[in-house]
């Protein structure tokens, strides 16, 4: 999402709507205005309240699409833009057809950490990946203003526990707890990096038995990442974000054109090759922010085709039959 975009603050009539998953709210919380489609089993990230919260989740600004008539469209067609995300989820998307336990990726929309682009950067990959044969856990982390960390936290926290859940659930999902990666976008992008480098240690006091589970990703996804180059700073590296050895394999892909700047990406790039850690880069002319996975007639609009030949090649997914 180009950051012009996320920081409006735009607030609309909020209209609660019936909705059929397994996920129930206390008396008097708002009824989130954002819902999977039927059929996705959805679960709260935290069961007895997010950490550090400032205000129980009840008495929080009810959660909201701000798009209106007056923003931009991506290949011609809208995006829901959520904010106020005081109660995050993870949401399952499974593969119509799995032999067996598959892979998983949990995806980060992105939006500033003002916002979440959720379907442009959430459903939609989810759609893409489970076509591909492998299962997609959707978080809806807190927004806004929960990153990036140090800043904040609580984005992180977020990403941290929904790799651990879906660890603790694998068996029962179908899911491969060795091949769970992360794919980001923009903020989302920052997020899976910053998950990448502080796996090691929890930034939040053990709920479960899915905190016992390990949070580091094995294989990661960055689109047009943000807040990995210090503009402030000519463009340094964000000293917060340090791959070592144990950094998973990496994908990353932004526009030279991208109005986040494409320093983002050459500069996660050259630190994981400092590391020695496995990573693809691909760079576009032009492209600029946002465009999540809709084609368009740009080139950078097939990085998706891209990304499953990196992950047959880092054996995530099985190679395409003739």
């Amino acid at each position: 999402m180009e950051a012009i975009h996320l920081r409006k603050h735009i607030y609309v009539l909020f209209v609660p709507v019936l909705f059929s998953v397994p996920f129930c709210f206390g008396l008097g919380a708002q009824q989130p205005a954002w819902q999977p489609a039927p059929g996705h089993a959805t679960l709260p990230l935290w069961p007895n309240g997010a950490p550090g919260a400032g205000a129980p989740a009840a008495n929080a600004a009810p959660e909201v699409d701000t798009t209106t008539a007056k923003d931009n469209l991506i290949a011609g067609k809208p995006l829901i833009r959520l904010g106020n995300v005081s109660t995050p989820t993870i949401t399952l998307y499974k593969p119509a057809k799995a032999n067996g336990a598959v892979a998983a990726v949990v995806v980060f929309p992105g939006g500033g950490y003002h916002i979440l682009a959720i379907d442009l950067e959430g459903t939609e990959v989810c759609d893409w990946l489970n076509e591909a044969g492998l299962a997609c856990v959707l978080v809806k982390y807190r927004v806004p203003e929960t990153g990036p960390y140090p800043k904040s936290p609580a984005a992180l926290q977020d990403a941290q526990r929904a790799v651990g859940m879906v660890r603790r659930h694998a068996e029962e999902w179908g899911i491969d707890p060795k091949r769970v990666g992360v794919l980001g976008f923009s903020a989302g992008g920052h997020l899976a990096a910053a998950l990448s480098t502080h796996f090691d240690k929890r930034l939040y006091d053990r709920v479960d038995d899915a905190d016992d589970m390990s949070c580091r990703p094995d294989f990661a996804v960055v689109v047009y990442p943000g807040y990995l180059a210090i503009e402030e700073q000519n463009m340094a590296p964000n000293p917060e974000i340090k791959p070592t050895a144990e950094t998973p394999p990496t994908f990353i892909v932004q526009a030279e054109d991208d109005p986040v700047h494409v320093e983002n990406a050459t500069n996660y790039f050259l630190a994981l090759k400092n590391a020695k850690v496995p990573a693809e880069l691909h760079i576009y002319v032009d492209g600029g922010h946002g465009y999540g996975l809709r084609r368009t007639s740009q080139p950078v609009t097939a990085w998706p085709l891209l990304v499953e030949k990196w992950m047959q090649t880092i054996k995530v997914m099985p190679k395409a039959t003739q």
